[in-house]
């Protein structure tokens, strides 16, 4: 099973009747547009953020984000809202939001969260994940190589994020799926800008590939070991990127 065919809100796991109901942070659901209005927010103020257009300190009213991109005070509201749970954005109660930018050790502690989660959902994956679900992940990664050749890093971005989807659903562990999905909304800003480093896409798909090999092979330890490594490298993309910016 994967995340992408589940239901918007839930995550079930393979024989069980009744799993803990999972909240889909990072994406909308099937019946909803392909996004929301609130994440394409998110996205763009993310990235003017992390590209330094919107510089530390900026303001961030409201009623003027609402008036700059034709919509209602609600997305922005949200779309602030998950921002400063990423630490980009700093709400002050009563003063209104202002640019942030998450300190050292926060955006260590998150990257840490991230590998670790994400390894147990690799080491999980390789034991469990059923055969019709590893094609599907195959074909994801295949998906991901005819893209890393392509140079386009947003639709790059895309597909990754169905590629580490199919990773959670094959832990088939509803509850660690929820806990590295809600850590991945909060990192996924970072996540997101080191794809546009050089030569970047070549070397996230062949991270990837040393995860599919081992998730295939059901070596719960080398899946793990490689996810782990692959995430701590996402960081030290990202870390490349911010001194360019």
């Amino acid at each position: 099973m994967s995340l992408d065919d589940l239901p918007a809100g839930s995550l079930q796991r393979s024989g069980a009747a009744a799993d803990p109901v999972v909240r889909r942070v990072d994406r909308a659901s099937p019946q909803q547009a392909k996004i929301t209005r609130a994440e394409e927010l998110r996205l763009q103020l993310a990235d003017e953020i992390v590209r330094g257009t919107l510089a530390p300190g900026a303001p961030l009213d409201e009623t003027d984000l609402a008036r700059r991109f034709s919509v209602s005070r609600t997305p922005v509201r949200e779309a602030l809202r998950q921002l400063a749970a990423s630490g980009l954005v700093e709400a002050r109660a009563h003063r209104g939001a202002v640019v942030a930018r998450p300190t050292l050790d926060r955006l260590t502690g998150m990257f840490e969260a991230m590998a670790e989660l994400e390894a147990i959902c690799a080491a999980l994956a390789a034991e469990r994940m059923p055969a019709a679900d590893r094609a599907r992940l195959e074909a994801i990664h295949e998906e991901l190589r005819v893209l890393s050749h392509a140079g386009n890093p947003e639709r790059f971005h895309e597909v990754n994020e169905r590629f580490h989807n199919a990773i959670y659903a094959g832990s088939q562990n509803a509850y660690i799926a929820e806990m590295t999905l809600a850590t991945r909304v909060r990192v996924q800003p970072f996540r997101r800008a080191q794809f546009r480093n050089l030569g970047r896409l070549a070397k996230s798909h062949a991270e990837h590939d040393r995860v599919v090999v081992a998730i295939m092979r059901g070596d719960k330890t080398g899946a793990a070991a490689a996810m782990r490594a692959h995430i701590e490298l996402v960081r030290g993309e990202y870390e490349i990127y911010a001194v360019s910016v």
